[in-house]
């Protein structure tokens, strides 16, 4: 399973998460416990500032250290009426992959990665072998998915 495209949804899921006042680093670990996925400082940070701009959230504090609590305004909260249904399907999706990673689905990423970085450099019996594999798992797979 893939990670979901999370790039055009991502404002829209952060801004959600400010409904109650949060600081970048408390939207980073919220992401990460929700979902599953891990994001750096230099993605949330100019989300924050973007949906700032825009009238979507505003500063409620500055703490230690500078550290800026942002919550969401009036007008964010319309925005998030707005697109309801877009943030249920992108929430739906970074639920299910969170579910995946739980499953092992971390390990064959990393396995599939590697994979991927070194196939080139298989032979005929190794190709042949992980075709076999691949057909199996496809197989396996449909096979728990209709409950046999």
């Amino acid at each position: 399973m893939e990670k979901p495209n999370v790039r055009g949804t991502l404002k829209l899921v952060i801004l959600d998460l400010l409904r109650g006042p949060n600081h970048g680093y408390g939207v980073m670990a919220e992401m990460e416990k929700l979902y599953g996925i891990k994001l750096s400082a230099g993605t949330v940070y100019p989300i924050l500032a973007s949906l700032r701009r825009s009238g979507l959230i505003e500063v409620a504090e500055k703490g230690e250290r500078e550290r800026k609590t942002y919550v969401i305004t009036k007008k964010g909260l319309e925005y998030l009426e707005r697109h309801k249904m877009e943030l249920e399907e992108a929430k739906g999706k970074m639920r299910a992959y969170k579910l995946f990673l739980e499953l092992g689905g971390g390990e064959l990423k990393e396995a599939f990665r590697e994979l991927f970085s070194r196939i080139e450099e298989l032979d005929d019996g190794q190709r042949r072998k992980l075709e076999e594999l691949f057909k199996e798992c496809a197989r396996r797979i449909k096979l728990v998915l209709l409950g046999e």
